[in-house]
């Protein structure tokens, strides 16, 4: 079957799914790559990668694209997944007898539900879904495909599971970058934090830590650390470093990057001669024999979760951290030079006003490169959620507004959702409105004609929402 492998435009700027472990639409236009579906995409022969949003494709271009296919796997999101049901009864009405998969965490955790909402969707995998929708575009029968839901004779069906992926079949899989050469264009992938342009891959699946609000490792990854060989990723590397010449840097978007002492130093020094600049995500457990290597091997920056600077609400999350070792880790990283950009939550289990403040004090004396600060948003799947129901945290509301972008859906006694909307603003504000982090930022324009625009245009979008936050917490969060 010709198959064309989806991220959908579930709205307009939105990072879905299929590259995001967050799906939403941020302060500043940002995609991350379709890792997940580029596998698949790169063992079918005449298939196509289409990652709508960074590529401008609306909804209705979408379905007229997908009316030369006979098979589309769709990843979608619980934020999004509404808006994926109306592409999909689009894209059948444009061609009744095509195929439809949804995959990602939204179908694996509601398999029978996700069915049950619409008769446009033909199965949903469970987990790595890699070989389920190449199976079946070779046209292998639903009920020999393992990790699949689908519907017979008016009842569900839910077939075996399939084992995730192990090491060796990780080196088995195509290079993601041949497919995004072939489809993609990697000009329209945008990170603040990062260099422009950029091009991610993972060189693992899977993180054994156990964050009680991360989607992926609780649902489509798993805990089971898996990794490729190093042999492996240092191919891939020269080889992208070939195919994108202009790429200014590259990432490797693994759940957590350096879990292993003795697998980071080996890749390190494997990426020392090939000379390239690249970043990862990381955890702050990392000592610093293991940042001067990384920084030795051409480690620019590094993606951390601090997520909160109270010592009791990263016990609440099972962070497995602590503000003292995010200490360490930070004044490590400056010494080898390695920029940090750290993540922080608002509104995770304990919180209060005291403790925002303790996480806004806590960002200030870290001083990173740069900040995301995001509401806590709590996903079916994960043990946050659990915890929310069986405690009567989670609203009702919403979790995303029309356009895509965060809103908060948990309230504490004390720290209603406006409470929250505001401190994300006033975390922002605190932060980055300081003259010496301007003047961090501002430095690296002044003398780069390509960076001022890109400046430009992120400052603009940004304070574009930071006004509709504003306008949420003066209506008092009625939305």
């Amino acid at each position: 079957m010709k198959t064309l492998l989806l991220n959908p435009p579930s709205f307009e700027k939105f990072d879905g799914g299929a590259g995001s472990r967050w799906p939403a639409t941020r302060e500043i236009e940002s995609y991350w790559y379709p890792v997940w579906l580029s596998y698949p995409a790169g063992m079918l022969p005449g298939s196509r990668l289409l990652d709508a949003a960074p590529h401008k494709v609306t909804p209705q271009q979408t379905a007229g694209i997908a009316a030369d296919y006979d098979f589309v796997v769709l990843f979608t999101s619980t934020i999004g997944f509404q808006s994926d049901l109306r592409l999909a009864r689009m894209m059948k009405d444009k061609k009744p007898d095509l195929k439809i998969a949804f995959v990602g965490p939204h179908v694996q955790v509601h398999p029978d539900q996700s069915l049950a909402a619409s008769e446009d969707i033909d199965f949903v995998v469970c987990g790595e879904f890699d070989y389920a929708v190449v199976e079946f575009a070779q046209e292998r029968p639903l009920r020999e495909i393992r990790g699949i839901s689908y519907r017979k004779d008016g009842k569900m069906v839910h077939n075996p599971a399939r084992r995730e992926l192990q090491p060796e079949q990780l080196d088995q899989l195509p290079f993601a970058t041949d497919v995004y050469r072939r489809d993609l264009v990697i000009e329209n992938y945008n990170v603040p934090f990062l260099l422009h342009p950029y091009v991610a891959f993972y060189t693992s699946r899977g993180c054994p830590a156990l964050c009680t609000f991360c989607l992926w490792p609780q649902t489509l990854s798993g805990h089971a650390w898996r990794v490729r060989s190093t042999d492996n990723v240092v191919e891939e590397v020269r080889q992208a470093v070939r195919l994108f010449p202009q790429a200014k840097e590259f990432f490797f978007d693994d759940d957590t990057f350096n879990i292993r002492k003795d697998r980071v130093l080996e890749l390190s020094k494997a990426f020392k001669p090939v000379g390239f600049r690249w970043s990862c995500t990381a955890r702050c457990h990392s000592d610093y024999e293991t940042l001067k290597a990384m920084a030795d091997g051409g480690a620019r920056l590094f993606i951390v979760g601090f997520e909160s600077g109270d010592a009791q609400i990263l016990k609440n999350i099972k962070k497995g951290a602590t503000p003292q070792m995010a200490r360490t880790f930070v004044k490590n990283c400056k010494k080898v030079g390695i920029a940090v950009h750290g993540d922080f939550i608002i509104g995770l289990p304990g919180e209060t006003e005291e403790t925002i403040q303790r996480t806004f004090d806590f960002a200030r004396e870290l001083d990173c490169e740069t900040i995301q600060v995001s509401l806590a948003h709590a996903y079916p799947g994960t043990e946050l959620y659990d915890h929310l129901v069986r405690n009567g945290f989670l609203t009702d509301r919403p979790l995303s507004d029309s356009e895509g972008h965060q809103l908060p859906h948990i309230e504490y006694p004390g720290l209603n959702r406006a409470n929250m909307m505001a401190a994300v603003n006033h975390f922002y504000d605190s932060y980055y409105f300081r003259p010496r982090v301007v003047w961090r930022i501002v430095r690296k324009a002044l003398w780069d004609a390509h960076e001022r625009k890109r400046l430009y245009h992120e400052a603009v979008q940004y304070l574009r929402l930071r006004a509709e936050r504003q306008n949420y917490v003066r209506r008092g969060a009625t939305a």
